[in-house]
């Protein structure tokens, strides 16, 4: 699992952002660099990081070479996964003065946040955008009988025109631990302050998922984006120097909001 560390070295003991990123995402897609210099730039140290099983590996980070590993992948495993990463964050062994952390996740990312945020209090504060509301929201329904058949499914990326290979283990996985994979029944328990952030042009995670979200959490903050898409304006790859508007403006309200 690669990761790195945006901070600013004047303030080497800022709070800790851990950033979630989605399906078919990792830590560097698009402006997710811009998206870390900018909070190290404002008080926060940024720790992003690719889970074990989204398709890249540390020798390639961009790319999605091990579809094996990605056809394996389940809803607990990247839960397990970013418990190994608060664990670390959080031991003391290579970033200091770590006892807290500020959740960050991006669609699929922002559901394992909240599952997360609701079952580990050492998440101080919980952000989320363009996050979905449940699992079994990517999918149409009908299709998982074939799914089960044929044991396997693919999802074309359509970036790099892969067909992205899918393992009805992931089924499996939401059959055998409905509560805890629940993520509606997780958000009702935040306890955390919470902001939830979406675009209301995001044909990919629509707005009625962020409103769900609010209603299970009626204390938790809804953020509309107006114009705001999937990704917030970014796109991979990303060559401009500045922030898309759209997230830019989600990045300066979620700094208000953690202040």
């Amino acid at each position: 699992m690669l990761m790195d560390l945006t901070f600013n070295d004047a303030h080497p003991d800022a709070p800790l952002i851990i950033f979630v990123h989605g399906f078919k995402g990792f830590k560097d897609w698009g402006a997710h660099n811009l998206v870390a210099r900018h909070f190290a730039e404002n008080g926060y140290r940024f720790l992003k990081f690719n889970f074990s099983h989204n398709g890249t590996t540390p020798d390639h980070p961009l790319d999605f070479v091990d579809l094996i590993a990605f056809a394996d992948n389940t809803f607990s495993i990247e839960l397990e996964d970013l418990q190994y990463v608060i664990n670390f964050a959080c031991n003391g062994s290579a970033i200091p003065a770590v006892k807290k952390v500020t959740l960050m996740g991006h669609s699929m990312g922002g559901g394992i946040s909240i599952i997360t945020a609701a079952t580990d209090d050492r998440v101080e504060k919980l952000i989320t955008f363009a996050s979905i509301s449940g699992f079994r929201n990517l999918w149409p329904k009908q299709q998982e009988a074939q799914w089960r058949i044929q044991g396997l499914r693919y999802i074309e990326n359509v970036r790099t025109g892969q067909q992205m290979p899918l393992k009805a283990s992931l089924l499996d996985d939401l059959d055998q631990h409905p509560i805890k994979l629940n993520i509606i029944e997780k958000a009702a328990h935040i306890k955390q302050p919470w902001l939830i952030a979406h675009g209301d042009k995001d044909t990919s995670v629509l707005l009625k998922h962020a409103e769900e979200l609010k209603a299970a959490q009626p204390d938790a903050k809804l953020m509309v984006i107006h114009g705001g898409d999937h990704v917030f304006g970014a796109s991979h790859p990303y060559a401009h120097e500045t922030l898309p508007e759209e997230f830019l403006i989600f990045c300066d309200e979620s700094l208000r909001f953690l202040k």
